[in-house]
């Protein structure tokens, strides 16, 4: 069974480096560039992670994650940001189980996280 990733992510040059390697790594990804485009997605019911920036324009990543929490609670959630301390602290609790990936980070360690969230 392949993987489907869900990313959010509003960088466009991010957006396509992080599909590009996740694709290569066997992943199936759908990438959009708001948290606003991305909930129609996620109450399909489709997706295995939700990968999403935490700073976003119209509904940033931590509420995003909260909406998917509840729309599919099955999701997986893996943050990838720069400023994952702060944002969290200040907007509450993430959802349970999520992990976090500060900015800057290679690819390798992505997809290895991605990789480890999957493992059997």
């Amino acid at each position: 069974m392949t993987v489907k990733i869900l990313l959010a992510e509003d960088d466009d040059s991010m957006r396509n480096l992080l599909t590009r390697a996740l694709e290569r790594a066997g992943y199936e990804v759908v990438a959009v560039d708001n948290g606003r485009v991305a909930m129609p997605l996620i109450a399909t019911g489709d997706f295995d992670l939700l990968l999403t920036d935490i700073v976003m324009p119209e509904i940033d990543g931590i509420e995003l994650a909260r909406r998917a929490s509840t729309l599919a609670p099955g999701m997986r959630v893996m943050f990838i940001t720069g400023f994952a301390a702060v944002a969290l602290d200040k907007n509450g609790p993430a959802p349970h189980g999520a992990k976090v990936l500060s900015k800057p980070f290679h690819l390798r360690d992505l997809v290895s996280e991605v990789d480890r969230l999957f493992a059997a």
